[in-house]
């Protein structure tokens, strides 16, 4: 087999398996705030247009809130200024991976269909 070829189809299928394992959603935040996903230690970064590009969710994170959801948590000078659940898609990339890596890991992303407004409360 030639030996380009295969280094193409495996740089392919890294670029496929990486880009399905994020999501997408748009944000609003108070002004001068941190937003943290999922519950994990690192903030999301949030664009000036309010775009969050984050690792997706594993099936912990299917549901509705306020029970279940995508936790976040919005910080202001190291205070907690609200937390909750938000309302997640389940992410058909997830799939088309392989079992393990796409259906235990990251079936559930932000809906790319609705704004999440942290500030008014709103998710629609």
């Amino acid at each position: 087999m030639n030996k380009k070829l295969v280094q193409t189809f495996l740089v392919g299928s890294m670029v496929v398996m990486l880009t399905a394992c994020s999501t997408q959603g748009h944000f609003v935040i108070p002004e001068g705030s941190t937003l943290y996903l999922g519950g994990r230690p690192e903030p999301v970064q949030v664009t000036s247009t309010g775009m969050v590009d984050t690792p997706a969710f594993g099936w912990d994170s299917m549901g509705v809130p306020p029970e279940k959801g995508i936790q976040y948590r919005v910080e202001k000078d190291g205070k907690t200024l609200q937390e909750g659940k938000l309302r997640p898609v389940l992410r058909a990339k997830a799939l088309f991976l392989p079992p393990i890596f796409g259906i235990l890991t990251v079936p559930t992303g932000l809906n790319p269909n609705i704004t999440y407004n942290l500030v008014t409360g709103k998710q629609e």
